[in-house]
């Protein structure tokens, strides 16, 4: 029989373990929750064993490790211990899943808004560049350019940079619905989600996706800003990229209408 910290461990599961050890250091849950970047309410499911309240157990078995962590306990064998456990009380719908995933420390990476955002910035400027070259080149062939603009004269402003987006990305309801948050094969979310309940897209998703009947029902919110709408109210909505930078651009714009002739002579007489 293993002892750690002088306690008998084959009695208890995984989840008395790491609330034993969290106890033991004086550590409260919430101590937890800010030192791994692990929501509260999975730490309080691993700590309960409620396996239908986490997202999916490769998350799961990831959680448990960067728990084990904090709290001064084996990653390695609490990671086995869960599998364990899982294997024996695990609901029959995620039997199939292949535990592959643990989430990435963020304390050495770089998180994922940062990468896309500067792979943005660099785009826009390679654009702005290759604009103002040929705008050079057309203005060396074309006619002297008018005089200066008188001094006091009005300028136009020009418009601010689109801020990029960055943060997690959370889905709060403002009344029920029932949504599905999928990355590639994975289900990272499928249920109701009831009013006032949340939800974040795990930072290691790489394409996360939702599928909801009610997106008015819904706020996404990337770091401390809101998102547009994914769509119109009581209109079904499937692979909506949660993606922060898809989600800060929005629903494309639908195309203004166009006029017919016959319609501008109609107007004119």
């Amino acid at each position: 029989m293993r002892v750690v910290d002088d306690q008998p461990m084959d009695s208890e599961n995984v989840g008395q373990r790491l609330r034993a050890a969290r106890e033991a250091r004086g550590l409260s849950i919430e101590d937890v929750a800010a030192s791994t970047r692990i929501p509260t309410r999975h730490l309080v499911s691993l700590e309960q064993s409620d396996w239908e309240k986490l997202p999916a157990p490769t998350y799961s078995v990831g959680f448990a490790k960067n728990y084990a962590g904090a709290v001064g306990l084996d990653k390695a064998e609490i990671a086995e211990a869960l599998r364990t456990e899982m294997g024996s009380e695990l609901p029959s719908h995620y039997s199939t899943v292949v535990d592959t995933f643990e989430p990435v420390d963020r304390s050495r990476s770089m998180p994922k808004g940062v990468v896309i955002g500067a792979i943005a910035a660099l785009i826009v400027i390679a654009l702005l560049l290759s604009w103002l070259s040929n705008r050079e080149l057309a203005d060396d062939g074309a006619a002297p350019a008018p005089a200066a603009v008188e001094q006091g004269a009005p300028v136009a402003p020009v418009p601010a940079a689109t801020p990029v987006a960055q943060g997690p990305v959370v889905i709060s309801a403002s009344e029920a619905a029932w949504i599905e948050v999928r990355d590639g094969a994975t289900v990272l979310k499928q249920g109701e989600l009831g009013v006032g309940q949340s939800f974040e897209v795990p930072s290691t998703a790489s394409r996360p996706v939702l599928t909801t009947a009610k997106p008015e029902a819904l706020r996404i919110s990337v770091g401390t800003g809101d998102a547009p709408s994914v769509g119109p109210a009581g209109t079904r909505v499937s692979g909506v990229s949660l993606l922060a930078a898809d989600l800060m651009r929005g629903p494309s714009a639908p195309a203004a209408p166009t006029t017919t002739p016959s319609a501008a002579t109609s107007n004119t007489l």
